[in-house]
């Protein structure tokens, strides 16, 4: 995709900082960390999501995810991260090229998870059955 940011830096035609690279994914460093060494795993492949991409490509972001996740957290002291895909606007996708955030973390770092809520009498049952209807 000629003007996609994620394109142009597996191109060499935007500055990163990259931390890995094989010949099927690019990991560099977020310009708007959410903390100190916040990675993105891209796949060389243009593809706008989760949805639209072939098994594999999702299977060679992981693999890099766990050889990244394992180095940032050595390198930032951290004792876990956060793996997380932002597929589709609401869901808070900005970039329409997919990519896998590592976030690391420590436990003063000030970041929560979502907050969990309660399912009402019948509404897990009835929300399963409409998934595995839709599967």
């Amino acid at each position: 995709m000629e003007n996609c940011i994620f394109c142009k830096i597996i191109r060499g035609e935007l500055p990163s900082s990259k931390v890995y690279e094989d010949e099927h994914v690019v990991a560099v460093l977020d310009i708007h960390p959410v903390t100190s060494g916040h990675i993105l795993v891209v796949p060389k492949i243009h593809c706008d999501d989760l949805l639209g991409c072939d098994f594999t490509v999702a299977s060679q972001m992981m693999n890099a995810a766990q050889k990244v996740g394992a180095a940032v957290m050595k390198a930032t002291g951290t004792a876990g991260f956060n793996l997380g895909v932002n597929n589709g606007a609401t869901a808070g996708q900005v970039i329409f090229h997919l990519h896998m955030h590592v976030i690391p973390r420590s436990t003063d770092d000030g970041l929560h998870l979502w907050p969990a809520k309660e399912y009402q009498d019948g509404e897990m049952k009835e929300i399963a059955q409409r998934i595995k209807d839709h599967l």
